[in-house]
């Protein structure tokens, strides 16, 4: 029964359904004793997991239930913040008839649904450095890829998506839609934008990437941010590295605000932003222990530019000593395993309602009510590769006619990637530049 469950998640084209998309079934061809379902969905604005935590919480225990029994685990944990008072209850509601199951609440604060802050809050086991759950025997998956898991397992592939639409729209809300259909097009359910000059956050405003209105919607969306043009939040994720860099270089006081928040400093990993920072400056860390290496250990998670007083950006030079090592074929070698989290850890959590209204976005921090009605679309470009890995190699020409949840592409033999699934009914118009097309 666990062999055919991985193989209907490979099958069915499951990935994580946020993120870098990494593919399920490999997650699920492990030993594990616990699994963490992550509803912390910690990015400001985003409303798609704690909405389907609410409607479909029977559904989520069920999900979980199976993925502990892939994994041999003895217990499984639906994690999610305090405040979702409404999925809180629905998942209590059901928890009698799971007695393996519990809800753990988290508090307020960003970012919580990072999987290795969430495996300690929970465990009280520290990942160590550039490594995952799995090596301090946990499992982490969000919900709407453990819901997709429920899919797979009942034979029903990944072809639609949950987004929240939102920012500078006239009607936020949360939607269903088919894969491939452009990023103009969701938009549009939600009323379109507010504002003729704006731009798109694919993702959350922290982790999220700027993406054009005519890119495809994939497995990996989970929200998509309509930001007026000028908003401040544009002018940090728009910045040249080379920008931050000299700003580094004139600005930084080492006061290390910045390593007192880090979510993986916390943790006890060895990096500190602060200290980094000093190659802008002087071409040294100034410290025999600190190496430029110590940058891969950064998630990426910006929250030490809103600690910053000077609104620097320590995790776009850290990104950038990465992408350094890395074309130099230097990998990382820092692997420790903290014996302990920083003292005062819990007191230096940073509360996602103040970082909401320092992103400027407490007008935007609305509900965005959930819609399940699927709209109907007469075509969609679905790229080949839609998570992590290899993409994936078509299995049909142009001009074949193909029915919704027809798979149309596979993981090429002995690589990593994910199945791809026609999303609507129709015919194959073009394989090209990466994608297929699908004409209704």
């Amino acid at each position: 029964m666990q062999k055919d469950l991985i193989a209907l998640v490979q099958n069915a084209g499951v990935v994580g359904a946020g993120g870098a998309g990494f593919p399920t079934h490999v997650k699920l061809d492990a030993k594990a004793d616990t699994v963490i379902i992550n509803g912390a969905e910690c990015e400001p604005l985003l409303r798609v997991d704690q909405q389907l935590m609410d409607r479909q919480a029977q559904r989520l225990l069920q999900a979980l239930e199976l993925i502990v029994d892939q994994v041999g685990a003895e217990k499984g944990v639906v994690a999610l913040k305090e405040h979702y008072h409404a999925a809180a209850a629905s998942l209590r509601r059901e928890l009698s008839g799971h007695p393996r199951l519990s809800v753990h609440l988290l508090g307020a604060f960003y970012p919580a649904g990072d999987e290795q802050v969430i495996v300690y809050e929970v465990t009280g086991r520290i990942v160590p450095e550039g490594g995952i759950p799995l090596n301090v025997g946990v499992v982490v998956t969000n919900v709407e890829t453990a819901l997709n898991v429920l899919d797979a397992s009942q034979g029903r592939p990944v072809v639609e998506k949950y987004v929240t639409l939102t920012g500078a729209v006239r009607t936020p809300k949360t939607v269903k839609v088919p894969l491939g259909i452009t990023v103009a097009q969701a938009l549009a359910l939600a009323g379109g934008p507010t504002e003729t000059d704006f731009r798109v956050v694919n993702g959350g405003p922290m982790m999220g990437k700027l993406v054009s209105p005519d890119s495809p919607v994939t497995k990996t969306t989970k929200g998509l941010i309509a930001v007026p043009a000028g908003h401040p939040l544009l002018a940090s994720l728009e910045r040249p590295v080379t920008r931050s860099t000299r700003l580094a270089a004139t600005a930084c006081m080492q006061c290390s605000l910045c390593s007192e928040v880090c979510p993986r400093g916390m943790l006890g990993h060895r990096i500190q932003p602060h200290k980094l920072m000093r190659v802008a400056a002087y071409g040294s860390l100034c410290d025999p222990e600190q190496t430029p290496m110590n940058a891969y250990l950064c998630v990426g998670c910006r929250l030490c530019e809103y600690a910053c007083v000077m609104g620097l950006q320590p995790w776009k030079l850290n990104a950038n000593m990465k992408e350094i090592l890395a074309g130099q074929g230097i990998r990382n070698g820092l692997h420790d395993q903290p014996g302990h989290a920083a003292p005062y850890r819990d007191l230096k959590r940073y509360p996602v309602h103040k970082l909401i209204h320092q992103l400027g976005l407490s007008a935007y921090d609305v509900d965005a009510p959930m819609e399940e009605d699927v709209p109907v679309y007469q075509k969609v470009v679905l790229p080949l590769r839609q998570g992590a890995g290899a993409p994936a190699q078509p299995v049909v020409e142009a001009g074949a006619r193909v029915a919704k949840g027809d798979l149309i592409a596979r993981i090429p033999e002995g690589k990593l990637g994910s199945c791809l699934h026609a999303s609507i009914d129709g015919t194959i118009t073009a394989i090209d530049g990466g994608s297929i097309v699908i004409q209704a």
